[in-house]
């Protein structure tokens, strides 16, 4: 019994672990400042690139194409996002194989929507196939970025681990409710704001004061895990507040990342938020 026991607690530490970890990387790859990746042919060439659409310092943002020969050159067309100025039209060097172009550094939250093009001869293509937008914003220190990456990781790791708890009628979803609940916390409501403030410059712009959509959906999680731990602490049977949780957290990871963010309005000068 002991030695059954410990395999179905490794199994569902091993699923828990495994979904966690493709629920994190869904969220990374599909949020709208995931790098843009492929490949295009130019001629008898296959050209790979890998577009940015974040940078994390006051620097110019580098766009650098690996390519075969110098008898291939490129351009980069780009304004600011949502405006309807001029296109700038900047050629992009070629350096030790690669062309390297750059988009001028902007304040906090400021995008700029751009285009690659290469040439070979008389012979041209458009790497992307949309305008790529990418946002600037100010660089996190790692002291604090990692704690908030793992703690967030940690907290949907949790959340899993204690649905599977109450499915398979283990006897410690108030333990790791209390987990998820406290690692939710540290990681979301204090360390993502000090984030987005080193970022962006504001702590908070989520509800009441804002449309930011990582604010909102971290504070509405918190609070469904708050009433799961109080109803399991006033009584260890009232488990559905606990899944009822987990979907929400699940549903909310599910959002890809940094979508509804912040943005700069060019016009007015101010940081705005909700806008997919």
């Amino acid at each position: 019994m002991a030695l059954n026991k410990k395999i179905k607690t490794a199994l569902l530490w091993t699923f828990t672990i495994l979904f966690t970890l493709g629920i994190a990387a869904y969220q990374r790859t599909t949020g709208p400042t995931y790098p843009i990746k492929g490949e295009k042919q130019l001629l008898e060439e296959t050209i790979k690139y890998k577009l940015l659409r974040s940078h994390n310092d006051d620097s110019n943002a580098k766009i650098i194409i690996t390519v075969p020969n110098n008898n291939i050159s490129g351009k980069l067309i780009y304004r600011h996002y949502n405006s309807n100025e001029e296109l700038t039209i900047c050629n992009m060097k070629y350096i030790d194989g690669e062309l390297v172009g750059e988009l001028p550094s902007q304040p906090p939250a400021g995008k700029i929507e751009y285009d690659v093009i290469i040439s070979s001869g008389n012979s041209q293509i458009k790497l992307n196939d949309n305008k790529v937008v990418i946002r600037f914003k100010g660089e996190v220190p790692l002291y604090i970025l990692l704690p908030h990456i793992l703690l967030m990781f940690i907290a949907m790791l949790m959340a899993t681990r204690t649905a599977m708890e109450i499915i398979f009628k283990g006897s410690k979803a108030y333990k790791y409710t209390t987990i998820t609940m406290l690692t939710l916390f540290a990681g979301g409501l204090i360390l993502g704001p000090i984030v987005q403030k080193y970022a962006f410059g504001e702590l908070w712009t989520g509800w009441p004061f804002g449309g930011d959509w990582t604010d909102n959906k971290t504070l509405l999680a918190f609070i469904f895990w708050l009433v799961a731990f109080f109803r399991l602490r006033k009584d260890r049977k009232k488990t559905i507040w606990a899944i009822i949780a987990t979907i929400v957290l699940l549903g909310i990871y599910l959002i890809p990342h940094s979508t509804g963010g912040s943005e700069l309005n060019y016009k007015t000068g101010n940081i705005e938020t909700g806008i997919q």
